[in-house]
């Protein structure tokens, strides 16, 4: 079973190579500069830009048929901009990224999926996007590109409901990564908890937000 995850050079995105490797996947990484894709270590690396609609289809042609989508592929370009004066641009180039990258990429592999009646997508959102703990106005563009996320999360959950491909959301909470270096989060914990959502049964839940495995609001 191949699994395909995006961002995968370095933080989360290479805590899951890693540990869906060790489970037995054949695991495709993927980052928009190939050096990167090809740090996680898993034998297999694309280029992939998620922006760039070229990019995912000539990545998807070089990986193969992808059973599991691990969408972690994120930027956060705004830290401290108050939501009054964060430039538009930059929330267009972040939405560009964490949110309709995801679904380019979901819609590239989706039809496969249908076709062989099996399928998992995993997002990786964040806390920081979800009405029920409060937007986060210390990065607005990032918080609306995650609000955003669940969204999309929740439209192909439902649109793929019945056809045997689960879409799911995972918040994995503030995790030390380059992105953000002072948390106190691990990467392999956060990384086992996506790629647990990422092997659920065929009965297991779909269009669902998990934090440590447990659902919450979106």
């Amino acid at each position: 079973m191949r699994a395909l995850v995006t961002g995968a050079g370095r933080g989360i995105g290479l805590a899951v190579c890693r540990h869906l490797a060790a489970a037995g996947f054949e695991v495709v990484a993927s980052a928009r500069h190939l050096a990167d894709a090809e740090a996680a270590g898993t034998g297999r690396a694309v280029r992939l830009d998620v922006t760039d609609a070229g990019s995912v289809a000539a990545a998807l042609e070089q990986a193969g048929p992808v059973d599991i989508l691990v969408n972690n592929a994120g930027v956060l370009l705004d830290a401290g901009a108050p939501p009054e004066s964060v430039p538009p641009e930059l929330v267009a180039e972040t939405l560009a990224v964490n949110a309709l990258g995801a679904l380019r990429v979901s819609q590239a592999v989706l039809p496969g999926m249908f076709d062989r009646g099996w399928g998992r997508i995993v997002m990786v959102s964040s806390g920081t996007g979800a009405f029920s703990h409060g937007l986060f106005t210390g990065a607005p563009a990032y918080a609306l590109s995650k609000t955003a996320l669940n969204a999309v999360t929740v439209l192909l959950a439902n649109s793929a409901r019945g056809r045997g491909v689960l879409v799911n959301a995972v918040n994995p909470g503030r995790v030390r990564t380059r992105m953000m270096p002072e948390a106190d989060g691990d990467p392999a914990t956060a990384a086992a908890d996506i790629a647990w959502a990422a092997t659920l049964p065929d009965d297991g839940p779909t269009g669902t937000f998990f934090r440590s495995r447990e659902p919450i609001d979106w």
